[in-house]
């Protein structure tokens, strides 16, 4: 294959790749996959001396929050 061929597939390939990553970076902020990362890195830093939820607690704090404050939602 020639080197200038090579080289244009590669940056082809990369460049999809890069696009695979943020649409599926975009699609987990999205449906909130990530809010319980979101939310140890924030503890963490905000408050480095007190154990976070566990994940079952904040999603069911979470949950209940939505519940009661169901503002703008579908269902």
């Amino acid at each position: 294959m020639d080197a200038t061929v090579s080289r244009s597939l590669a940056r082809l390939t990369a460049g999809a790749a890069r696009a695979g990553r943020g649409i599926r970076w975009y699609v987990t902020t999205l449906m909130g996959d990530r809010a319980y990362d979101v939310y140890v890195a924030h503890h963490r830093a905000q408050h480095p001396d007190a154990p976070p939820l566990t994940e079952r607690q904040f999603w069911r704090q979470r949950t209940d929050e939505q519940d009661r404050n169901p503002g703008a939602r579908c269902c």
